[in-house]
């Protein structure tokens, strides 16, 4: 069973860092793309970062040069890298896979970032 479980969220003041982890069991995640999702109040689930199984990165627009998406192989984990954050990128963050042939969808449980003064 896959189980996904999200830390390090908390409150910063803008500009601010974090970085958040995602600890995974049931699944190796080198061997699947792995993402990033957050969701602000009131508003739809997002992409925010992709870690493909080889490697490769992508990032949703208003993160790039900000956010910088990792894993430790060993420790079955991935990372999101938070830099200079803003206001907007108050959310709730989710680890986030889907796992072939049937593409079932897998989310940890989220944890919040709140960046405010």
């Amino acid at each position: 069973q896959v189980q996904l479980v999200e830390s390090g969220g908390d409150l910063v003041q803008p500009g601010g860092s974090l970085r958040l982890s995602c600890a995974g069991s049931g699944i190796i995640f080198s061997f699947y793309d792995m993402d990033w999702y957050r969701q602000a109040p009131g508003n739809q689930r997002e992409w925010v970062a992709t870690m493909t199984s080889g490697g490769s990165t992508n990032y949703l627009d208003s993160v790039k040069g900000r956010f910088t998406i990792s894993r430790d192989t060993a420790k079955n984990t991935m990372f999101l890298e938070m830099n200079s954050l803003k206001p907007e990128d108050t959310a709730v963050y989710y680890c986030h896979t889907a796992i072939p042939p049937s593409w079932t969808n897998h989310w940890g449980q989220g944890t919040q970032v709140t960046v405010s003064s």
